[in-house]
């Protein structure tokens, strides 16, 4: 499926996913990426290029695992992974942006321990994988701060908390 998103990300092919059961609808999905999309682009102050390409892809703990494993030597599920796509100069980079892969069964445990809602997690999470398609990144603590302050004036934007509030995103370890 295809979505398209305007404004900040006017012209970005949103390729939406759905590898795995227990997921909402694509239109549903389609929504709630496209917001989270729109909202990070203008908060950021980026424009995509014209023809720009992202995909989002909903899976589960098992595929996830695998892709863990092989990209990052790390024999576990998680909950969200960033795949860049075409690297250039500067945000966004290429026409093909990336690939942001996230895990139903890790997004509702978290959720749950988190005592938020599901999509308002989702939503954080698509935000976190953006941002690393975006250039972020949380292995020193200077840089985990600004990706953290980042993901907070967004999802401010879109009317979500502060998901740091009580706790860092326990699948990101």
């Amino acid at each position: 499926m295809n979505a398209h998103s305007g404004g900040a990300s006017q012209g970005l092919v949103i390729d939406i996913s759905i590898e795995a059961e227990g997921w909402a609808g694509e239109d549903d999905l389609a929504r709630l990426v496209g917001l989270a999309v729109e909202t990070a682009f203008a908060e950021e102050s980026l424009q995509a290029l014209p023809g720009s390409e992202l995909s989002v892809v909903f899976t589960d703990d098992a595929r996830i695992r695998e892709l863990n494993r092989e990209w990052r030597c790390k024999d576990k599920p998680t909950n969200v992974l960033s795949f860049p796509g075409d690297e250039g100069e500067e945000p966004p980079f290429g026409p093909l942006l990336g690939d942001i892969v996230i895990a139903r069964e890790t997004v509702a445990r978290e959720a749950d321990e988190l005592e938020k809602p599901f999509d308002a997690h989702l939503t954080h999470l698509v935000v976190h994988g953006l941002l690393h398609l975006f250039g972020y990144d949380h292995q020193i603590d200077d840089e985990a701060e600004e990706m953290e302050d980042a993901e907070r004036r967004i999802l401010a934007r879109l009317g979500l908390p502060d998901p740091y509030q009580d706790a860092p995103l326990a699948g990101d370890e």
